[in-house]
């Protein structure tokens, strides 16, 4: 019997349930209880593997892991803090510690800008939950590092290194390490991280952008006259399309950065970017993205949990800076894309998907990298979603 692609999977388990939905809180303790189930199992793996964390599934069906220099390294460690901060199992936190210590060399590294993925998603909620001061040191000294990527004559953090073409490339994707830099500023009172922070974000806003809100992936400045010298899509479809994650990534960084300055600029590009998402003509029944909003082959394109993932956090969040109707807007869609990732189409059994939880991440499909399998920030994402629905006011 042929399978039925995922997009129908879902499409069934919606209309079947839409006259008897469960209560959005019933929901997220079912979802919650498996993720806890399932990351015990994965901690059980990884407590065996000194100085590696979970990535993926490999071509074979197997785990893969990375060392801590990996960008996703933080998403683990910052899952089970997240799942912690859930059930209250002192279990959970010791996992969450000992996972979280084999990253703490990162704080070090000057090579990548993506700390704050690695750094603040794992110290960084660990020390929200806990206060532990020497995570306070390892924040602070990782956002100096980040701080010696930032590229004064462009107004940008560089994110990848030079090459054919590229001088000095922004994905982004870089938008998510700024909130390490605004962590640091509000706990050192050095006003550096701030002035970076904002400089990276009004250059991306400048640069990054189309007139509908969609984003570039990849800009690339001369850093001699700081002039934008390309603009275009790595892990897209094509250099002018809107890679899924890429508009996300650019979501929930805005909304993020809003929360953190107050500054109004931020607010009205995150509504901009939220419109553009929730408008799109190609934007699916049950509200997860394809990989690519111009993806070929629509509507048999590969879906990408972890946009949606992204998607539902980022609007969730959203939703408390805006008027009662927009904000009541994003929360339905946020409502849908938890409900959907929380159905068999998507929410992997107990004991399978080698242990992670989500199904039908994308990671670079160009680079036919990470294609239709588990993604360890796809679960980080999905867990936080949970968790900030269940804040909501009569949720908890």
């Amino acid at each position: 019997m042929k399978k039925l692609p995922i997009y129908l999977l879902a499409f069934i388990f919606t209309l079947s349930s839409c006259s008897r939905q469960k209560p959005m809180k019933n929901v997220i303790d079912e979802s919650l209880s498996l993720a806890s189930k399932q990351y015990a199992l994965m901690f059980d793996v990884m407590k065996g593997m000194p100085d590696q964390l979970p990535r993926t599934i490999n071509a074979e069906g197997k785990l893969r892991t990375e060392n801590a220099r990996w960008w996703t390294s933080g998403f683990f460690p910052g899952s089970l803090w997240y799942l912690y901060e859930y059930t209250n199992d002192v279990k959970i936190k010791e996992s969450a510690e000992l996972i979280t210590s084999r990253i703490e060399k990162e704080k070090n590294n000057k090579g990548t800008h993506d700390l704050g993925f690695m750094l603040f998603c794992s110290f960084g909620n660990g020390f929200r939950l806990t206060g532990e001061e020497s995570y306070k040191e390892v924040l602070i000294t990782g956002a100096r590092s980040l701080s010696t990527r930032f590229r004064p004559n462009t107004g940008c953090i560089q994110s990848w290194g030079s090459r054919k073409g590229w001088t000095c490339p922004v994905i982004i994707d870089n938008m998510m390490n700024l909130e390490l830099l605004m962590w640091a500023f509000k706990n050192s009172g050095d006003s550096t991280f701030y002035k970076i922070a904002v400089s990276h974000a009004d250059t991306t806003i400048k640069n990054h952008f189309r007139p509908d809100f969609s984003s570039y992936h990849v800009v690339s400045y001369d850093t001699i006259t700081g002039l934008v010298e390309a603009k275009q899509t790595s892990q897209g479809a094509a250099d002018e399309s809107a890679w899924a994650r890429g508009q996300i990534w650019g979501l929930y960084g805005y909304t993020m950065m809003y929360r953190e300055t107050g500054l109004e600029r931020y607010l009205a590009q995150a509504r901009g970017i939220a419109d553009f998402l929730i408008n799109h003509r190609d934007l699916p029944e049950d509200k997860i993205p394809y990989w690519d909003f111009n993806a070929p082959g629509i509507p048999d394109a590969k879906r990408d949990a972890s946009a949606g993932a992204i998607m539902a956090s980022a609007l969730i969040e959203l939703s408390g800076y805006v008027d009662t109707e927009t904000g009541s807007k994003y929360l339905r869609i946020a409502e849908k894309q938890l409900r959907t990732l929380s159905s068999p189409a998507y929410l992997a059994k107990e004991g399978t998907n080698c242990n992670f939880i989500l199904l039908h991440g994308v990671g670079n499909l160009p680079g036919n990298s990470e294609v239709d399998v588990p993604l360890t920030y796809a679960d980080y994402y999905y867990i936080e979603a949970l968790l900030r629905y269940r804040k909501l006011p009569g949720n908890e």
